[in-house]
């Protein structure tokens, strides 16, 4: 991954997470803001009706929405979330999100 991060470790830096979420018609916009050697923190932002078909991960991940709706499916296991919930991911968890409205999440993953 060739972007670079919003973010340089090296240096302290307020963010506007509702200012820098981008929203693209019919698609899914995501924007790395921070990386370190052992953590990532990606925001995104999915149209309505946009998914993630179900995909793994090698690393601890938190999740939190920050607006809209989306249903997150956990081995299977649907759940629906709002803004404000928090999801937490260990390694190797079968997942996947759709949006149900357009929505914005904040992804940090975490080296095990």
């Amino acid at each position: 991954m060739s972007e670079k991060p919003l973010i340089d470790p090296a240096n302290g830096k307020v963010v506007s997470l509702a200012g820098e979420t981008r929203f693209a018609p019919n698609g899914i916009v995501s924007r790395t803001l921070l990386r370190t050697e052992n953590s990532r923190v990606v925001l995104f932002g999915f149209a309505e009706g946009q998914e993630l078909t179900e995909h793994t991960s090698t690393q601890h991940a938190t999740i939190q929405i920050l607006s809209g709706q989306c249903d997150f499916s956990l081995a299977g296991k649907p759940h629906a979330l709002k803004a404000g919930d928090l999801l937490y991911l260990p390694p190797n968890l079968p997942h996947a999100v759709k949006a149900t409205t357009q929505f914005s999440m904040l992804l940090t993953f975490s080296k095990p």
